[in-house]
């Protein structure tokens, strides 16, 4: 594979740490984002860094997306001022966005129509894994831009998984995931509230949980963000209002019925609606502490749960 430059299209919490794997592996990439600070950021630490992802992408042999929705690669790729036309007319394009598997499949055709090849590559392990090279990817395309993209993987993830030869498979795959990663996160912050309630003490009920049957990877990663009382987002309310929506969708087209999903899905959407939609997804168990009337141990954040305005959606 050709590595002459590598464009990193979306420099948040997850972009920013794939960007730093690459560069600290050697390899030439540029970073975008049209938040002047998340480029300035990048910039400072890798010396390449532009607001343009056209001009990122200009005479790129690989792109790599990781911007917040299906909507927004269209239009990084296919708007005016599109990057894909800018690019080397065989570059490689790495969607890590996750995605209704329907519109990775549409997505991955139309780069293909350009004669660029398409690797759909969601990821599971949150921003600290990213920014240590050592994300899961879920990903599916055909064999010779799967080949292509291996030493970006090597560069960015600990664990491959190859789920099909189109495009599609690896979203599909990413939303079941996501799918229990919601309702693992939702339960988990129901349950340290009723146990507040209950008048536990929380460091206790995390230490037995996470000894007990009743644990899970979501409750024992998002509680001590609870019994820290920081909700500094590492995964932010508003990603899961994005996914588990999308989610609701698949699932409605399939004439699936996910109640425990749509449970979860509105637990995050007024977690959100309270002005908490950018805070860490574990602040759903201060929506719960809110309504039922304790004090999770942060009186005083939850006291200006009454004062917070929406926020818009924190990017992926």
């Amino acid at each position: 594979m050709k590595s002459n430059k590598i464009a990193v299209i979306g420099l948040g919490a997850m972009g920013h740490g794939i960007a730093a794997s690459l560069a600290r592996k050697g390899l030439p990439v540029i970073g975008a984002d049209t938040d002047p600070s998340a480029a300035a950021r990048f910039a400072k630490a890798f010396g390449a860094a532009t607001g343009s992802a056209r001009e990122a992408a200009s005479g790129a042999d690989v792109v790599i997306l990781v911007v917040v929705n299906a909507a927004q690669c269209e239009a990084v790729l296919f708007a005016e001022a599109g990057a894909l036309a800018s690019t080397a007319p065989d570059a490689l394009i790495i969607s890590c966005v996750t995605m209704d598997p329907a519109q990775a499949r549409s997505l991955g055709a139309r780069v293909e129509a350009e004669g660029r090849a398409f690797v759909d590559a969601p990821t599971s392990g949150g921003p600290a894994r990213a920014a240590d090279g050592a994300l899961t990817l879920l990903t599916s395309g055909r064999e010779a831009a799967m080949k292509r993209a291996e030493p970006i993987f090597e560069a960015i993830a600990a664990k491959v998984y190859r789920l099909g030869d189109q495009a599609g498979a690896g979203s599909a795959f990413k939303m079941i995931n996501q799918h229990l990663a919601g309702i693992h996160i939702a339960a988990a912050c129901e349950a340290i509230a009723f146990a507040k309630k209950l008048g536990l003490d929380l460091a206790k009920v995390y230490e037995v949980i996470t000894a007990s049957a009743g644990n899970s990877w979501m409750f024992e990663n998002r509680v001590p963000h609870i019994l820290d009382d920081d909700y500094t987002p590492k995964s932010a309310v508003n990603i899961f209002t994005k996914d588990l929506g999308i989610l609701s969708d698949m699932a409605r087209a399939e004439s699936f019925p996910t109640p425990l999903a749509a449970s979860a899905l509105q637990m995050f959407l007024m977690t959100a609606a309270s002005g908490m939609g950018r805070d860490d997804d574990a602040s759903v168990a201060r929506l719960y502490a809110k309504i039922a009337g304790v004090d999770l141990g942060g009186g005083e954040a939850s006291a200006n749960l009454d004062n917070a305005a929406p926020h818009e959606a924190a990017p992926r």
